[in-house]
Order: structure tokens, then C-alpha cells, then sequence
């Protein structure tokens, strides 16, 4: 199969076809469309990554207050980016946003790169990324294709397998550069976002609203549902954890902060053990004499890549010998400005003021973060 599909239209004719449709139904009043700077569109940016608008936008004016420019956000801990990012999912985003913003500062003078490839090489920007950067921000010509965007020209001409295959998406590159235009690059890059997002999703395509419908070889042979191909699936493995909810005289639960990779990786979590026997011989290593009480009921939280069940294991502290740089003593009462994973942030507010009682057990918890 060649690596250039023949598109289904000049690109002037699709160009004018696709802008004509966002002016009249595309989406022009989104946060990051105001005062759109290349920093708070690259913040949008990441953020959008596999994460529905209408979940972002209030993490992004909550995350603009607090870091309006690159240089507030250089200038945090990663506690408290990782803090305003929690439950937004996939936290190696904020990790890499913050470490960008440090080397927008050291070696950039505090302003984003205006070439595409220079962005690229930035933490946590792909090609895609970076084209919809600098066509949204300056308004240069920069392709871009994001999963909206594969979806709809995936749709469009019938590109046969899964995206993700370097040989498709070599071919879905092709087109977008075919259609991209060198005129009104913003808004083209936004109505591409928005046509997969709004009309031709996922699940439900809405082709009799679509101003490609006529053209759209999926939707003639009435095959939208079979594009774009899914990646191959592996039923998802099952990992076991034993969290420890170690509690002190004034009600307080010890924390360890993860490493820096890996599973929620910078988070704060409850002190995790592969088995009872580990937790107890840590207990007896670190906190003699503490008081376990019965597990908890177990609860699954998803990855997109395995299952994780977690058995909370509450207990009560008679002394601790020694803390560790890398725990600290949180009051659920009084939290502090923490990133927490997810799954803990809920047991720390299921916490009574003061019991070693399980709270009602927590529904299996859906998370598409990659660990």
C-alpha cells in the first residue's frame, strides 16, 4: 500500500468545506482561545491529551490563576503543580510540563521555542503537539494530528488498521499535510479538533451533520464504526497492593512520597507492600507495638495497562522510630496542598475524624493513566 492515499478532495476544497463548517458550528470561546499565548495554548495542549474539554477547562483557569506564565510555573515545587493536576489523570503530563517550563527558562530566556522541532524536543511535546502550538499561538502553518484527527481522516478515506501501526500513521501524516492550509491556521487547527470531537467521535458519529459526509468513503460503505481500527487487545493483567492507613494519637495518616518514575510517580501516596507479611515485618521494623486492624475490602483501580487491586490495611500507632525524608503526617482535616493519587485521595476522605472502622467500600476505580 502506498505511504500518499489519494485524498478525497483538493485541500482548498476541504479547507473551505471544513472552515465554513467552524464558523458557523465550531468552538470559539474556549479559556485558552482567550489572550492566546503560546504558553497557555501549549498548557491547553497537554492538558487536552486523552482528557475530554470539558474536563479540562476548570483545571486549566484554576491552573492559570496560579501559574499564569512560565516562569510562575518554573519557579514551583512539583508538589503543587502536581497538586492542582490531581484527578486530571496521566500526572507524568504534569511532571513533564513542569520540567519543560524549567528548561523554557535556563535555556529558552523564558520563551517558548517558535519551531516546531524545537518544541518537540521539549518534555512531554510530540510533533502534533508542537504543530498545534505554533499554528494556534502564532499562526503559522504546523500540521498537527491528534487522535481526533486521526480518527476523522481515518474515517474519511477508509485507512485500513490501527493508527498507532508506523506504517498508518505514516500515511495519516501524508494527508494531514495535504489538507493543512497556509491561511488561518488557528482556526483550522481548531475546527480539525473539533469536527472529531463534536461530529465525528468515537463511538457515535453524527455523518448527517458532517460536511464531509458525501465524500466520506467509511460512511459510504456505512462502515464509520470499523475506523479507525482498534490496537490489538491483551486482556489487562492484575496487580496486588496492600496500602497502609498508619494513623497517630491525633488522627493523622503517614504518607511516602513515590519515586520519581514509575506508578504515580512524584504523588504522595499511603505506604504501599506487595503482601501482608511485608506490611507487618515493616510494622515490626519501623512502628513496634502499632495496632492492626482487619483489612478493608479490597478495590480496583484501572490503568491502561493492568488492574490494580488495592486492600487498605488501617492501623494505629504506638511510636514510629524513625519518619524518613520521604513521608510526612497528613490531617485529613487539615489537607494540605498535596499531589495525591487518586485512590488515596478518596480513602483520605472517606476518613472519619478518628477510626480504624472501614468507610462504606469505594466502586472499582476507572483510570486511563498509564503508570
Amino acid at each position: 500500500m502506498s505511504d500518499t492515499p489519494t485524498p478525497v478532495l483538493p485541500p482548498e476544497a476541504f479547507q473551505r468545506r471544513l472552515l465554513d463548517w467552524f464558523d458557523t458550528h465550531g468552538r470559539h470561546d474556549l479559556p485558552w482561545q482567550r489572550d492566546r499565548t503560546p504558553y497557555r495554548v501549549w498548557v491547553s495542549e497537554i492538558m487536552l491529551q486523552q482528557t475530554q474539554v470539558t474536563t479540562v477547562i476548570p483545571y486549566f483557569e484554576r491552573f492559570m490563576a496560579r501559574f499564569p506564565d512560565v516562569a510562575a510555573l518554573a519557579g514551583a515545587e512539583q508538589d503543587e503543580v502536581l497538586h492542582l493536576w490531581t484527578g486530571l489523570g496521566y500526572y507524568a503530563r504534569g511532571r513533564n510540563l513542569h520540567k519543560a517550563a524549567r528548561v523554557i527558562v535556563d535555556e529558552h530566556g523564558g520563551e517558548l521555542p517558535e519551531a516546531v522541532e524545537a518544541l518537540a524536543a521539549l518534555p512531554g511535546i510530540g510533533r502534533s503537539t508542537a504543530g498545534a502550538i505554533v499554528a494556534q499561538s502564532r499562526g503559522r502553518r504546523a500540521v498537527i494530528l491528534d487522535g481526533n484527527v486521526k480518527r476523522s481522516l481515518t474515517r474519511l478515506h477508509a485507512e485500513p488498521g490501527w493508527p498507532g501501526r508506523p506504517a498508518v500513521e505514516r500515511r495519516l501524516w501524508a494527508l494531514a499535510e495535504h489538507y493543512t492550509p497556509h491561511e488561518r491556521l488557528a482556526d483550522y487547527t481548531q475546527a480539525m479538533m473539533d469536527l472529531g470531537a463534536t461530529l465525528c467521535r468515537r463511538g457515535t458519529p453524527e455523518c448527517g451533520r458532517c460536511p464531509f459526509a458525501d465524500v466520506c468513503l467509511a460512511h459510504a460503505r456505512g462502515e464509520e464504526r470499523r475506523f479507525p481500527e482498534s490496537k490489538p487487545r491483551k486482556a489487562l493483567p492484575t496487580r496486588a497492593t496492600q496500602m497502609l492507613l498508619l494513623r497517630d494519637a491525633e488522627g493523622r495518616v503517614l504518607l511516602e512520597q513515590r519515586p520519581s518514575s514509575g506508578l504515580w510517580g512524584g504523588l504522595w501516596s499511603l505506604p504501599q507492600f506487595d503482601d501482608a507479611p511485608a506490611l507487618e515485618a515493616w510494622l515490626d521494623a519501623h512502628a513496634p507495638g502499632s495496632e492492626l486492624a482487619p483489612a478493608w475490602a479490597p478495590f480496583t483501580h484501572v490503568f491502561s495497562h493492568f488492574r490494580l487491586e488495592i486492600t487498605p490495611r488501617p492501623a494505629r500507632i504506638a511510636r514510629l522510630d524513625s519518619i524518613g525524608e520521604s513521608r510526612r503526617w497528613y490531617d485529613p482535616a487539615r489537607p494540605d496542598a498535596l499531589g495525591l493519587a487518586a485512590p488515596v485521595k478518596r480513602l483520605l476522605a472517606s476518613l472519619a475524624p478518628f477510626t480504624l472502622e472501614a468507610p462504606p467500600s469505594p466502586r472499582e476505580s476507572v483510570s486511563e493513566e498509564s503508570p
